[in-house]
């Protein structure tokens, strides 16, 4: 095993050379901190960008998240998906506010217990924001410390990610251990791990003779980096149809909002229905209806295709709050489903 100097020393040269530019590495302020770590689950880096500066400009505190309505933190994710995310941001900025009277928390133990905060994050949010010697492991740091330790088993399974995570507690500790004048040696180090296994060590095609740690690295040295890490069998993908429906009446359509406690829990969507599992909305009645559009959309595993169809009726009917009519101007102030916001964008000829 390379001594972690090998491994820390050139890759914080690097880093601190070539890193990439981003809006949230012009701050330590845990709150963007946080966002930004929140925004990056399962988001790649070119999407999050606007999003984040969006997101700061409007909701820049934790008062101001936590006060905001919850329409208003939906509408500002729209797009992103995983919904969750954006409502843990929300439950977490309450959690905070009514109990440490809006103090970010600055140790690893109580970032844990934000909503939504594993292990990753809560250790990037500590080491990025406050400096802290508390390691991580994503997609990427597994891919780099894999190749550079020459580590071929699942690193999925217990024992393997275990040894990772000890593996980025040794090197971030060593990161810790050097001389800090006026750096930020966790901070950076962390930050250099993700950076490298984004735009060096890729998946498919690392840019080895780039690489600072090309010398220390086993995997180049074996010329076995595309057996590492050991790749998982990915699920097979799954089709499912859905039926969406464009009704107008004098100007106004009619949309519905998803149940709280549904996928996509209160966000918006024209009537639509699975026709393999459930029966067509009862508000389409008899409505004389023609084809619109074919919306395709993947989610996760499923590759989902929505057969729009668009038609007027004669009068408003709707069940409930959770329906509304509105002209097309009001239902893009609404925060819509993937899918459905692709409907609204032919509906107002984008």
């Amino acid at each position: 095993m390379h001594p972690a100097r090998d491994i820390v020393r050139p890759l914080l040269r690097w880093y601190r050379a070539h890193q990439r530019d981003l809006p949230w590495r012009r701050t330590t302020r845990p709150y963007a901190v946080w966002v930004s770590e929140i925004m990056l689950q399962q988001t790649q880096v070119a999407t999050v960008i606007p999003y984040w500066k969006r997101w700061m400009r409007e909701l820049p505190s934790i008062k101001a998240l936590a006060a905001a309505p919850e329409e208003k933190v939906l509408k500002l994710w729209e797009g992103l998906g995983y919904y969750r995310r954006a409502r843990n941001l929300q439950k977490g900025a309450r959690q905070i506010r009514d109990e440490s009277g809006g103090r970010f928390p600055t140790t690893l133990g109580e970032v844990l217990r934000l909503p939504g905060v594993g292990r990753y994050t809560a250790g990037a949010i500590c080491s990025i924001a406050f400096n802290q010697p508390t390691p991580i492991v994503d997609g990427n740091v597994v891919r780099v410390l894999t190749r550079a330790y020459g580590i071929d088993s699942d690193p999925t399974s217990k024992p393997v990610n275990e040894r990772l995570w000890a593996i980025a507690a040794e090197l971030v500790e060593a990161a810790e251990s050097l001389p800090k004048g006026e750096v930020r040696n966790c901070s950076d180090f962390n930050q250099s791990l993700m950076e490298l296994g984004a735009v060096v060590c890729s998946p498919t095609s690392p840019a080895c003779d780039a690489c600072p740690l090309r010398l220390p690295c086993v995997a180049r040295r074996e010329g076995r980096q595309h057996e590492m890490p050991a790749a998982k069998k990915a699920a097979p993908a799954t089709a499912r149809l859905f039926e969406a429906f464009v009704l107008e009446n004098k100007g106004r359509f009619l949309v519905r909002q998803r149940p709280a406690d549904a996928v996509n829990g209160g966000l918006w969507e024209f009537p639509s229905h699975e026709p393999a599992v459930e029966a067509r909305p009862e508000c389409v009645g008899d409505a004389e209806l023609r084809p619109f559009c074919v919306i395709k959309h993947s989610i996760t595993r499923y590759r989902i295709t929505v057969r729009v169809s668009r038609g007027t009726v004669r009068a408003r009917r709707k069940r409930g709050r959770a329906e509304v009519w509105l002209p097309l101007p009001e239902l893009e102030k609404l925060a819509f489903t993937s899918a459905h916001r692709k409907i609204l964008r032919r509906l107002a000829g984008g």
